[in-house]
């Protein structure tokens, strides 16, 4: 085989693939991506949504990791202030479960571990006299309220796979390697875009095999090296209710299982509640939330919450595969959360890194660790390390906080929109809101309404910089528009787009 020759291929179009791209093509390496789908549309768009140390790591004694990944909360709320923001959790003791002492132990070290600088630390809350009470069954004296952030996971990977194409990295979607193999020092790929059919070839001189829950099938079955059984996949699935109650805060309630559970403020008429962690033995792209996980999370919500939820209250479920490296624990819960980097390099053969584990929190650092470990074979790659840690994701260049204030200016510039859709813009694009409304003096300037506040002009901004091709890619991901919008209007929408791209291919045929 031929083709284009990379410094480095990556598998996989997650938020570790991703993050790697970017961290690489910073650095001035020529850089491949393939995505079998659409960026981040598996595990990195299942998330529950949070930039969180992981406070239930601390029971498994996981102070590495959560330290880790605390200090990565106010790193990246620095570098994406629109698609991250600080969240206060309120964590009630129940009697018979955690004493409140050890509670408040752990979250004193949470608040301690990884040099807090900007959110605020912990607090004692008196719960029967507290709003966040008031939404509580069963109200116990005391709580606690800590900080964590949010964050729009799919817009994550697409925002870094956005800047690693803007510094030249090749970002292919809809692409599956079906194809590798060692020769000559390199790596002979052979990719198919999965729409069309049509193969290509490329050579590069490393290979990330950051496929997610595929790692394994990429590493055996693609690359014919490794064993399986590296990966142990665990289901989390959430549910979408109506909004349970007003107030901004989240909750982080205890199971008598012993798991734990969130129910969040989800975007503004909703509440986000889950996850499950149970082991997953289907095909990763086969998941869905069972029956059974729905009714969990729903008993468990009603436990704590005065409003007893039934499946009819369900608006939308999701359900994601995380693909942790089997260390041998006993169940899900306890399988660790940090990644584990594996470099396959036969003597003095082109090198395979394969990713396990990980978190959203800590992509940033995973990736950083991947292109060490390559540097130690390529010494010419051990160079700019540490500059995602500074320079902002696009639309992200202002400053941590300010997101309000943003979305306040762009209301009076724009008056024809409301203020909570300016600030839904503000949330999703940074300060690239000004570049989709553009000179527009009404409505009527921005195009098409497609219903949920999705316009001409978004859509055209999510085809031709952020790599949407269909509807699901633009209302379930990039954004969640399509928890306001009917099947009808999703369908229209995506013959829309079917048709843009179509008109756009014939341009370039003629061209």
């Amino acid at each position: 085989m031929t083709g284009a020759l990379f410094d480095i291929a990556v598998i996989g179009g997650g938020i570790n693939g991703a993050g790697v791209a970017r961290d690489a093509a910073g650095r001035g390496l020529k850089v491949l991506l393939a995505e079998q789908s659409d960026l981040g549309s598996a595990t990195s768009s299942a998330s529950t949504k949070l930039i969180h140390g992981g406070l239930r790591d601390l029971e498994h004694y996981e102070f590495r990791l959560v330290r880790h990944a605390l200090k990565e909360r106010e790193q990246l709320w620095g570098i994406a202030p629109h698609i991250i923001w600080p969240l206060r959790f309120v964590l009630p003791h129940r009697k018979g479960l955690r004493p409140a002492w050890l509670l408040r132990l752990g979250l004193f070290l949470y608040d301690h571990l990884g040099g807090r600088k900007l959110l605020p630390g912990t607090k004692t809350l008196r719960l029967k006299s507290h709003p966040a009470g008031e939404p509580l069954r069963d109200v116990s004296a005391i709580g606690f309220e800590y900080s964590d952030c949010w964050v729009q996971d799919n817009r994550l990977v697409v925002l870094n796979a956005r800047d690693a194409a803007m510094r030249g990295a090749d970002i292919r979607v809809r692409t599956r390697c079906v194809a590798a193999r060692r020769e000559g020092g390199l790596w002979q790929l052979l990719l198919e875009d999965t729409q069309s059919g049509l193969k290509s070839e490329a050579t590069a001189r490393a290979l990330v095999n950051a496929a997610g829950p595929w790692t394994d099938k990429i590493a055996s079955d693609v690359a014919g090296i490794g064993a399986s059984g590296r990966v142990r996949l665990v289901q989390g699935s959430h549910i979408v209710v109506k909004k349970l109650y007003e107030h901004d805060r989240c909750y982080i309630f205890q199971n008598p299982d012993g798991r734990i559970f969130f129910a969040i403020p989800y975007e503004e008429d909703f509440t986000l509640i889950g996850t499950t962690d149970r082991d997953y033995k289907d095909a990763p792209e086969a998941v869905a939330a069972s029956a059974e996980e729905v009714d969990y999370l729903l008993a468990a919500a009603s436990s704590y919450f005065r409003t007893d939820l039934t499946e009819a209250d369900v608006v939308w479920t999701y359900s994601g595969v995380r693909a942790l490296f089997h260390d041998g624990a006993a169940n899900a819960q306890e399988t660790t959360r940090d990644y584990v980097l594996q470099l396959d390099r036969p003597g003095t053969q082109a090198p395979m890194l394969s990713v396990f584990g990980g978190k959203i929190t800590t992509y940033r650092c995973l990736a950083e660790d991947v292109l060490d470990k390559l540097a130690a074979i390529f010494p010419d790659w051990n160079r700019q390390r540490g500059w995602t840690a500074t320079q902002p994701l696009p639309g992200g260049a202002f400053p941590a906080g300010a997101a309000d204030d943003l979305a306040r200016a762009i209301h009076g510039e724009h008056p024809y929109l409301t203020v909570r859709e300016a600030r839904r813009l503000v949330r999703h694009y940074g300060l690239e809101a000004r570049e989709i409304l553009g000179k527009a003096q009404d409505r009527a300037d921005l195009g098409r309404d497609f219903g949920g506040s999705m316009t001409e002009a978004e859509i055209a901004f999510l085809m031709e910089r952020e790599f949407a091709l269909t509807a699901a890619d633009a209302v379930w991901r990039r954004t969640k528009s399509a928890l306001r919008m009917t099947s009808e209007e999703i369908g229209a929408l995506d013959r829309y787009m079917q048709e843009r791209r179509g008109a756009g291919e014939t341009r370039r045929a003629a061209g």
